[in-house]
């Protein structure tokens, strides 16, 4: 017990940092929850039957991760750009990633 106090006030400074500063969360459950959806990942794609199909899956949940990040929905994004990668010119596929992708605009009816 006496070592676990110590180590607490060893780090007094980082866990009263929050009462200094408004802008820092009192807690980390955001992190705590964007890390449960990696942690669950990981022990259910250890059943994804083959190695390329494992390649794959992360690929996807990668770009996933990448769109929510990034605010954009990943189901609109995905059915704009796998539509749109046929015919985007090679040269300026950069313009689909996620942090740059603008959806097309729907042209008059």
């Amino acid at each position: 017990m006496g070592e676990a106090i110590g180590y607490a006030l060893g780090q007094w400074n980082a866990l009263t940092l929050f009462l200094t500063d408004p802008h820092l969360p009192i807690d980390n459950n955001a992190s705590e929850r964007a890390l449960r959806v990696a942690a669950l990942g990981r022990k259910n794609f250890l059943f994804v039957g083959h190695d390329d199909a494992g390649d794959n899956l992360a690929g996807l949940y990668s770009l996933i991760a990448t769109c929510e990040a990034n605010e954009v929905n990943p189901v609109a994004y995905l059915a704009d750009v796998l539509l749109r990668v046929q015919t985007h010119p090679a040269a300026r596929i950069d313009e689909l990633l996620p942090h740059r992708w603008t959806p097309l605009r729907p042209g008059p009816s």
